[in-house]
Formats: C-alpha cells, structure tokens, sequence
C-alpha cells in the first residue's frame, strides 16, 4: 500500500525547549523559566536555541530537508502574560513563523499547551484549581481567533501524564509539587478543559479543524503474535498499572466516554459527555516500549542499544503503539513524537555522524510502514526533534535533534541522520 501522497513527514518542538527570548516582548515567565536548582548543572531555558530570534533560519533548514509539516506549541506565555491581557508581540511571532512556514510549503500542526505553564497561572493554583479550566480556554480562544485561518491541525495538550503526574504527584518536573490529592484534581481539570476546548476550536475556527491531543503512549509489544499473546499485549498497554497511567487514565474518558478504574469514583457522567468530544485524531509519542516495566523476565533489554539517557531502542514498539491505539480507540493515528537522545558532536569535517540515529530511523519508521500497510490511518510522523533543545530537568546534554545546535554560538549544523530522514521523505517511504 504504502505512504499516502499527502503523509504529514515532518519534526517538531516546544516554545520553552527552543525559543528562548523569555522575557522579551511583553513574555512573563513560565514555571520551566523559573525551575532553578531542578535543572541539570544549573541551567535555564532563558536562550535556549534562540528560535524567537533564527525562527527564519530554521524554517530554511526545514524545507532544505523537505519537511512537509513541523509541529511546534505555541507559549500560553506569550499571547497571555497577564491574566486577562492578550500580548499583540506574541500573536506577531507565531504569525510570522506560520507565514514563513508557509512560504516554504511546510504544514503548521499546533500544540496549544506543552508544559509551559505562565507563572501567574500557577500562582491563582495551576491544573489543581478550577480556575485553570477557564484561563486556558480563554487563551485557547486568543489562539484560534488568530491563527485558524492558516493553522488545520491542533492539539489540546501534550503528554498529560507528565504535566500532571509527575509535576503534581512525583514532583519531577515543574511546578515539582508531591500532593495526589492536588494531582487527582488536575488531572480532572485537564480533562475537561481538553473537551471543552475541542467544541471551542470546533465552533470557532475559520477552517475546517483536525484535533487532537499527543499522548506519552507507552505500549507493550507482544510476547508472541498469536491471539493470546495479542490479547496480553493490549491488557499490559491499557489495563495494568502502568498501562493506566500511560494511556487509558486519560484516553478512556477521553475517546470511549468512560472513566477508566482509578478515576471512576471522580468522574461524573456530566464530565464525561464533556470530555469525550469527539476528536478528528489521536498523537503518540512513542520512545521506547513498556516491556521493561512490565515484565523484565521475558524482557531482556541487555541485548539492546540504549540511548544516553538509557531509554531502550527497539523500534518494534512504534508499529505497536499505533496499532493498539487503532484498534482500541478507533481513531487515526498522528505520530508527534518518536527520537533518541545522543551525545552528538561537529566532528573534524564540520560534520556530526550519527550513525545511531539513521537505525533508529530506518527501524522505527519501517514500524510505521507496517501499520500504513496494514491499512490503519496513520497522518504522519513527526520526529523529536528538528534541532537539538533544552530537555527539560536534564538541560542540554541529551541531544534528540535532527540539526545539531552549538549553544554557544547557535550555529545549526544538519546531522547525517537529517539527510538520511530528508531521502525518505523525497520517495515519501519507498527507502525503507
């Protein structure tokens, strides 16, 4: 069957890991600007890569690779520094970016919220106040009033499992609150706020909307392709501890209009019917599989290359997460995320040969081939990330770009596995 001719390839990023700027422009802080001492070696998302600033130069970079699509989140930060005050410098950055995105024959696919919570949001209570539910929509409304003309795709929010678990349960990651109690109650606030903001974006855009959310999809792959080992695998993916947490917590009440276990004492059958408008797609973010958390004995994650952050490589596990969010929630598939993280250095030759990363992309791609083939509706794959970035509590270590970033001089340098991704997306997937 192969890739469909209008296949969204492309890569994305996030406001805070990569515009810098944050306190230009009318900008007030997010509670990643001020997250101190929680950051490796002390360091900040205050520069970043200086995307506010080399946006154009970028998005060059971006279509010299032939990218059809990039998906980025726009800066709640920005459009909305004050409570109830719209930023005119914020809605002009992101259409000049759209405009030159454009120009290039690259898609805008839009995430309206990625972690970076304005940090007088947190202070009238973050995800764990009620108020939150109408301060982003309020925002959400701004958005899509200035950018639906031109922008098709949009997702509520990214990696809720994250955002809410470990900033409010674990205390991992910004605002680094340990509270479940407070945690519950956020996660009830995104959920509505998700559902409330598809019907705002469905009533209110000026062209015709796809939406979404992208989902930290953790999924198990099958010990054995049979029935029974099928049926195990999709239990492990939704059902277990982890499988909850990962995906049906959120994805249940969203795409089902049920509550899964550990929420079915807090949702009412009015929050439901709310929250589970319906949605055009679903995104997953796929890393690596849930195997090694599940079941280590059949698991063996020796045999397997690691990233630098120790995340295991086995690109089994992207055709998994589709298939089982296909068959389990019924809606296409939009990769958002799927990358490694590497120690990648400019060699002698000005070059940066990442071997590592062209696997990685030919296995976990091959993956994605497997499902199109298959004939499940996957719209695209958007590889994390288009250019080296602040990775959040591990600062700028790790590097997951497709363009290698030198922080100190911002010079861009196209690795070998962008080449190598830039082939597959001229014979839209015949390479592989």
């Amino acid at each position: 069957m192969g890739f469909s001719k209008d296949f969204l390839w492309g890569a994305a990023s996030a406001a805070a890991q990569v515009e810098g700027a944050w306190n230009e422009d009318g900008k007030c802080p997010s509670i990643w600007d001020v997250a101190g001492d929680h950051i490796q070696d002390g360091q900040d998302c205050h520069t970043a890569c200086d995307h506010y600033h080399r946006y154009k130069e970028d998005v060059a970079l971006m279509k010299e690779l032939g990218l059809k699509s990039y998906r980025f989140s726009v800066s709640w930060c920005r459009i909305m520094p004050e409570k109830g005050v719209v930023n005119p410098k914020g809605i002009e950055f992101y259409q000049n970016l759209i405009s030159e995105l454009e120009a290039a024959g690259i898609e805008p696919l839009v995430t309206l919220y990625h972690w970076d919570l304005p940090l007088w949001v947190h202070e009238e209570g973050g995800w764990p106040s009620p108020k939150i539910i109408d301060y982003y929509l309020e925002y959400v409304k701004v958005v899509v009033e200035a950018f639906s003309d031109r922008v098709r795709y949009w997702m509520t929010f990214n990696e809720p499992s994250v955002f809410i678990m470990l900033s409010y349960a674990m205390g991992s990651f910004a605002p680094f609150v340990s509270d479940i109690p407070a945690c519950m109650q956020a996660l009830r606030h995104m959920l509505l706020a998700h559902g409330k903001a598809v019907t705002l974006i469905r009533e209110t855009a000026k062209t015709a909307p796809k939406i979404g959310l992208a989902m930290a999809a953790t999924t198990y792959i099958p010990d054995s392709e049979d029935d029974a080992g099928l049926r195990d695998a999709a239990e492990q993916s939704f059902l277990s501890q982890v499988g909850e947490g990962s995906n049906a917590l959120y994805m249940d009440p969203i795409a089902l209009g049920q509550a899964s276990p550990m929420l079915a004492q807090m949702l009412s059958d009015e929050d439901l019917k709310i929250i589970s408008e319906p949605m055009d797609f679903v995104g997953v973010n796929v890393y690596q599989p849930s195997n090694p958390l599940i079941n280590k004995e059949k698991y063996d994650t020796e045999k397997l290359p690691k990233t630098m952050l120790d995340w295991v490589i086995d690109g089994r596990c992207l055709y998994w997460t589709i298939r089982q969010y296909w068959e389990r929630y019924h809606l296409p598939v939009m990769v958002t995320e799927n990358g490694m993280a590497n120690p990648d250095t400019v060699g002698p030759d000005g070059c940066v040969h990442d071997e590592i990363r062209k696997t990685f992309l030919h296995d976990f791609l091959s993956g994605v081939r497997r499902a199109v083939d298959e004939g499940i509706p996957v719209l695209g794959y958007q590889h994390w990330s288009i250019m080296d970035n602040f990775e959040w509590c591990s600062g700028y270590g790790p590097r997951f770009g497709l363009i290698h970033v030198d922080y100190t001089t911002q010079k861009r340098t196209i690795k070998d596995s962008a080449r190598y991704y830039s082939e597959i997306i001229r014979t839209n997937g015949e390479t592989l």
